[in-house]
């Protein structure tokens, strides 16, 4: 992992997956390596959105992509960030609970990366058909 506590291979990744070169295993051990900022509720649990019936986990490479997502909600530039800062594997841990969780990692930039959750078949299956 690099000084920058993996983010600079992380974005790399990301790159290289939008060049339309990027590898799945080196994206999913970039992410799992990667310190990401994670915001939180205001009694510090993490912040999740549910978007079309699925859990998401928001986290952030830098300060200034979770600030920026934050003011699309309408938190004021001035105001008080709360956040943790946790590795990715971690994060992807979130989804070995009763719920599926994913990870979006900076969202509402230019180059988003999803990291969906593990479903299994028998989710999936409606009346027995899959």
């Amino acid at each position: 992992m690099s000084v920058d506590n993996g983010l600079a291979d992380l974005r790399s990744e990301i790159r290289a997956f939008y060049a339309g070169f990027g590898q799945p295993d080196l994206l999913m051990a970039a992410f799992r390596n990667a310190a990401l900022y994670v915001p939180l509720t205001e009694d510090d649990r993490i912040c999740t959105h549910v978007v079309g019936g699925v859990r998401w986990i928001g986290a952030f490479t830098g300060v200034e992509e979770l600030a920026g997502w934050l003011a699309e909600r309408g938190v004021r530039p001035d105001g008080e960030y709360r956040y943790h800062t946790l590795l990715g594997w971690r994060l992807a841990d979130c989804d070995a609970g009763a719920e599926p969780v994913g990870v979006v990692v900076d969202a509402m930039s230019a180059a988003p990366m999803a990291f969906p959750p593990k479903i299994d078949d028998t989710e999936l299956a409606v009346d027995g058909v899959r």
